[in-house]
């Protein structure tokens, strides 16, 4: 009994034992703050997420860096504020989109992180579309992070002149915007953990612009091992460009955005005498403002270039020899690409096409089929002869792009085909037209992205539900399927019909892809 009460009597002194024997609390965690390998930054935190805003990933590309490979970003000490975001690359505003930008020093991301339990979570990096304007955070993507539990980085990245511009001599022509996007990935891999995210578990996802950007990562030497997965929407690498579908006098040209190095070069020589200029020095000591003055300059290298270190080859070659990353992707558009693009240069612009005009747009484009294709594709079939041109040119040029890149991708890698198909999309344009934009180019972001002017209907916000399910259900297992969700199988090239998943308020599913585009029409008539 004396041993037992001795022993009693001593565990209040064995718990109150000497402080510098006491084992000490642990820090309190500041959700707030994470540390990149180049500096500590602050962010807000709120309910739901984390955002971390305006994170430099590159050095200014200024200087005698304007037309050069990205450089690492120079570390910094203390904390350096995250809570807004840092400046757009250069660009011009438009009459559809309010942004304008002088400042070079634009190399930034954003990391959306939602406040879950857990670390190791998806990381999914949004490339923006329009290689001539935009930026990474005018991209809302709260909704698909808390929703789908993935950490969500968005880019900045160099546009039109300042990311496509080439010269004779000049390394690197032509694709600068393509190597910040492959930097902004290499940022990813290396500090992710630091946002809860997984470094070895990295999807890629783009519209438009950004989606081509993403058929010429998944073909270039420098990506390789930079993402585990990839999701292209409304853009791939394999569409050609029709003369006149972008606008009267727009010439033809075998591939939409891919141009030779050296006709690049050529370019920045047309150009330099229109800035002043006689060598690259000069052109490198501009200020930014004189530049942007040169009508259309930035939409004249609204392209990529192949030929050097980053695009050897042309992307839609490689694609098409099976010769690209093999990483499970999404792949799919919009069932009405081009009305976008027929209402926005002809109905907005006071100008709707006409029969006349009609039949002029197919002779420029198809030359000797025009008769044919107009009569495929009548006017009075579609509901006007607007109607009727968006429909020829979505099927010919982006659906038949978009099949033939899914058929090459899924001889390597799985492909999960989509079609987005809600013809009540919500424009979120300000485009001042009663034209009918159906499922429209890039039609599908108000449904994965909070878009103010964009509200979609209860219908709508359920199908938004399924398509950030599916979209973050791929991100984390390479599998869009899950629990609760239609069935989205595979693009088989051994099925009869190869899977494409419509996307539509209540009606998703299967649909036949070829039939819908007339692709057996278009493979008969060639070209």
């Amino acid at each position: 009994m004396g041993a037992a009460l001795a022993a009693t009597l001593l565990l209040p002194a064995c718990s109150a034992a000497p402080e510098w024997n006491a084992r000490p609390a642990p820090p309190a965690v500041d959700e707030g703050v994470a540390r990149t390998d180049a500096g500590t930054v602050r962010g807000t935190v709120t309910g739901e997420h984390r955002i971390f805003q305006g994170i430099p990933y590159a050095a200014p590309p200024v200087g005698d860096l304007r037309w050069n490979s990205p450089r690492p970003v120079k570390a910094w000490t203390g904390t350096r504020d995250a809570t807004g975001p840092g400046s757009m690359c250069p660009q011009v505003g438009s009459d559809y989109a309010e942004t304008a930008s002088t400042d070079e020093d634009c190399l930034f991301l954003n990391v959306t992180v939602p406040r879950t339990p857990g670390t190791k979570k998806p990381v999914m990096v949004w490339i923006h579309g329009d290689g001539a304007l935009g930026s990474g955070d005018l991209s809302d993507v709260r909704r698909i992070a808390t929703r789908g539990d993935v950490v969500v980085v968005t880019i900045n990245y160099r546009l039109g002149i300042f990311g496509g511009f080439g010269y004779p001599g000049l390394k690197g022509s032509g694709t600068y915007g393509l190597q910040d996007q492959q930097a902004a990935m290499r940022w990813v891999r290396r500090n992710a953990a630091a946002f809860g995210g997984d470094p070895a578990n990295v999807t890629v996802f783009g519209v438009s612009w950004g989606a081509l950007s993403i058929s010429g990562h998944l073909t270039s030497p420098g990506a390789k091992g930079l993402f585990d997965r990839a999701v292209m929407q409304s853009g791939e690498g394999m569409m050609d460009m029709l003369a006149g579908s972008m606008g009267e006098g727009v010439p033809a040209y075998p591939y939409y955005s891919w141009r030779t190095e050296e006709e690049i070069q050529g370019m920045g020589t047309y150009v330099a005498p229109q800035l002043g200029c006689k060598d690259l020095a000069c052109l490198r000591a501009l200020p930014v403002e004189r530049i942007l003055k040169v009508p259309q300059i930035m939409n004249m290298f609204q392209t990529y270039a192949y030929g050097g270190e980053t695009l050897p080859r042309p992307p839609a070659d490689e694609l098409r020899a099976g010769r690209a990353h093999r990483v499970p992707v999404i792949s799919g558009g919009t069932r009405d690409e081009h009305r976008l693009f027929a209402g926005m240069l002809y109905d907005a612009a006071g100008k709707p096409i006409t029969a006349k005009l009609y039949r002029k747009l197919l002779a420029t484009a198809f030359g000797e089929d025009a008769a044919k294709v107009g009569a495929e594709y009548p006017a009075a079939e579609y509901g006007s002869p607007g109607l009727a041109w968006a429909a020829a040119i979505t099927d010919r040029m982006w659906a038949r792009g978009t099949f033939e890149q899914n058929r090459s991708l899924a001889r390597k890698a799985p492909v999960y085909a989509y079609q987005f198909a809600d013809r009540e999309a919500p424009m979120f344009l300000p485009l001042e037209t009663d034209f009918p934009f159906g499922a429209f180019h890039a039609g599908e972001l108000p449904y994965l992205f909070t878009e103010e002017k964009a509200s979609l209907d209860p219908a709508q916000r359920g199908l938004a539900d399924q398509m950030i399910d599916y979209w973050t259900n791929f991100a984390r297992t390479g599998d869009p399927n899950g629990s609760g969700l239609p069935r989205w199988e595979r693009f088989d090239l051994a099925a009869p019909v190869p899977h494409t998943q419509s996307l539509e308020p209540g009606a998703v599913g299967p649909v036949d892809y070829a039939a819908d585009h007339k692709l057996a029409f278009w493979a008969e008539l060639g070209g």
